[in-house]
């Protein structure tokens, strides 16, 4: 077996990147979506190492606007992800709207449970009362800013937790947060701003290499703890059938 890829949870790709300039990445990369008109053209690809979501960004006034639950029941049909949903205290849409629209996904994945990429900035206590309201399986919050409190509630909730670069300036918040709860992400081209040139989706060995470091275990033993995690996540979730062969296989082969 060929040595396992590395994760990235929640990255932005553009809808017509080549197949090819994606296998290049060589990471298993979960490729977030803001609108659901956006998630429409990019679910028509068939991407062997590229899971890609569902979302409706909490800070765009037009995705939130256009939301359909109906429509959202549909499209989690055909993947295994959804990204990026969640809250943002600082967006300009009205925080009763957001929350609206996170508790009609909430209710959704109740019934359809995904691997579920959850935004919190500046709303962190509102989206754990959701979290709280309506459980769901595979939850993982990305970019992750909570307190010692919050990220209490939030594992005692079932969550996992994602870890971008731009957290790295934070080892105690890092240090807060189990293990076998934690998946590097990218959040590209947004959390990956401090990692200089080079940057792309994909690139989590800054990511490893500090969870290494914190937890006093080599990278590589790093990189198998997340695809632990990440197979947790699909037995928990029973959504293993939707995700690309390649996928499966590196999953079957996982420790």
């Amino acid at each position: 077996m060929r040595r396992l890829p590395p994760i990235d949870m929640h990255a932005h790709i553009d809808p017509d990147i080549s197949p090819g300039d994606l296998s290049e990445l060589g990471s298993l990369i979960f490729a977030a979506t803001r609108s659901l008109d956006e998630a429409e053209r990019v679910l028509k690809r068939s991407d062997p190492w590229t899971i890609w979501g569902v979302g409706c960004h909490p800070g765009l006034v037009g995705a939130q606007k256009s939301f359909d639950t109906a429509r959202f029941a549909e499209l989690i049909a055909r993947t295994p992800y959804v990204s990026e949903v969640g809250l943002d205290g600082k967006s300009r849409v009205p925080l009763e709207t957001q929350r609206a629209t996170l508790n009609a996904v909430l209710a959704a994945l109740q019934q359809t449970p995904r691997l579920t990429s959850i935004h919190s900035f500046a709303a962190i206590d509102v989206t754990l009362e959701c979290l709280a309201a309506r459980p769901t399986y595979g939850t993982v919050l990305h970019w992750w800013l909570g307190n010692e409190t919050q990220t209490k509630r939030a594992v005692e909730l079932g969550c996992y937790f994602s870890v971008n670069a731009s957290m790295l300036r934070n080892p105690r918040l890092l240090e807060s947060l189990p293990l076998d709860r934690v998946f590097p992400e990218t959040d590209h081209p947004f959390g990956d701003r401090s990692s200089g040139q080079g940057r792309r989706p994909g690139k989590v060995e800054n990511v490893e290499h500090a969870l290494a470091q914190i937890h006093a275990l080599a990278p590589d033993s790093v990189r198998k703890e997340t695809w632990r995690n990440f197979a947790q996540l699909v037995r928990s979730t029973k959504c293993g059938t939707l995700l690309p062969r390649p996928v499966r296989v590196g999953l079957a082969a996982a420790p």
